[in-house]
């Protein structure tokens, strides 16, 4: 929604009939808003709205020309958390991948009960954004069976599930497994923004059209019978 405040002091906005002039007014003192300005309002669900606003900010800095063209800002985020909670499932889920190590001296809150106290574990993960996109992304990794056991538990594996679907890596960390991370980067997206552009379609090696086709290399192409008989597959053309 939005408020205007107009030249000639009157007030337009989407939610007039539920607040007055003068709670509108409120709320332009508030956030200094005067005469020619307008107040953009987003609500909701916390994590949406977040990623909202920074896509607004985005886009009204590109349209003011707020973006002085051919200037480069990087920067380094961290401090991701380390899970996200869905009301839907009632559950915790990783918010990068359940490999992702948690902060050192946050290891010992993995052990509360309290919802919130999981809430605000933090990753040992850290992105590099450039001019407001993401260049590239990495963490550092679990190495050690009982605390990816851990992770396993609060994520709601049971043991039984961790070991059928991860046994072999739970088995590499008992016997042993150094301290390891990395980062990889996009070199495509590091393209588009180093050129002043929004859309990576042009700096792909391979792009895809709209049906999903690769017409550089012609791909996907028929496969072989030969093929499709050593995989036990038969392909049927519908009509």
């Amino acid at each position: 929604m939005y408020v205007r405040f107009n030249n000639d002091g009157s007030i337009k906005s989407t939610v007039g009939k539920f607040f007055d002039d003068e709670a509108l007014r409120g709320w332009g003192e508030r956030f200094g808003a005067g005469e020619g300005d307008v107040l953009l309002v987003l609500s909701g669900e916390t994590d949406k709205v977040r990623k909202q606003l920074g896509e607004l900010r985005l886009e009204v800095g590109r349209r003011l020309g707020l973006m002085t063209p051919g200037v480069v800002k990087p920067l380094w985020v961290l401090d991701f958390p380390l899970l996200e909670w869905d009301d839907d499932t009632n559950r915790f889920y990783a918010m990068h991948h359940p490999f992702t190590a948690p902060k050192p001296e946050e290891i010992d809150k993995m052990n509360s009960n309290d919802r919130e106290v999981l809430k605000g574990l933090h990753a040992d993960a850290y992105d590099l954004v450039i001019n407001g996109v993401e260049i590239g992304g990495g963490s550092i990794r679990i190495h050690d069976r009982a605390l990816q056991s851990k992770n396993f538990s609060l994520l709601g594996f049971t043991p039984e599930e961790a070991e059928a679907q991860f046994g072999f890596l739970l088995g590499a960390f008992e016997y042993g497994a150094p301290p390891h991370g990395g980062i990889a980067f996009g070199l495509d997206r590091l393209c588009a923004v180093m050129n002043g552009q929004n859309n990576i379609r042009d700096y792909i090696a391979f792009p895809k059209n709209n049906m999903g086709r690769d017409m550089m290399i012609d791909a996907p192409s028929t496969i072989a019978q030969g093929q499709l008989d050593e995989l036990g597959l038969d392909v049927r053309v519908r009509d």
